[in-house]
């Protein structure tokens, strides 16, 4: 059997909040059970897409920095967005590609920074793609919380 973490997982919140929950007394105890469940779902959902939410964010802003590299003209901000846009993840273990999206998320908060304070003619379009892309993410790590009833 090759067990599936996010359908163990969510199983496991299922049988908490359905049958364990609602025979427990005591206000402190039911209330952990609840909150210990819904983590354990969002944790089921998170296993499932953490690898691909990550790579895929890195690949965006790898393309946003290569576009970026050719249109500011701050050369050594240039020349680093340039670097960044061709490097690759090393693996496809979550914690390392948390390093990238953390080195490229830093390096992406700078460019939005210089792109904010421009007065080029090109940083409207590119203040908009980077918050195109700041709202893909976020919609890309929601959660979706079951309705109970």
């Amino acid at each position: 059997m090759k067990p599936d973490a996010d359908v163990m997982l969510g199983g496991f919140a299922g049988t908490m909040l359905m049958d364990i929950a609602p025979q427990l007394g005591g206000e402190y105890t039911l209330g952990s059970v609840g909150i210990i469940s819904m983590s354990m779902l969002m944790v089921a959902q998170e296993v499932d897409r953490a690898a691909d939410v990550r790579y895929n964010e890195n690949a965006q802003m790898r393309a946003l920095f290569a576009d970026a590299a050719t249109l500011i003209d701050d050369k050594d901000l240039a020349a680093r967005l340039a670097a960044a846009a061709k490097t690759k993840d090393e693996s496809l273990r979550v914690r390392a590609l948390d390093a990238s999206n953390d080195a490229l998320k830093k390096l992406f908060i700078e460019l939005q920074g210089f792109v904010e304070t421009s007065k080029a003619p090109w940083a409207p379009l590119l203040e908009e793609k980077l918050w195109a892309f700041l709202l893909e993410s976020v919609e890309a790590r929601r959660f979706a919380f079951p309705t109970l009833g």
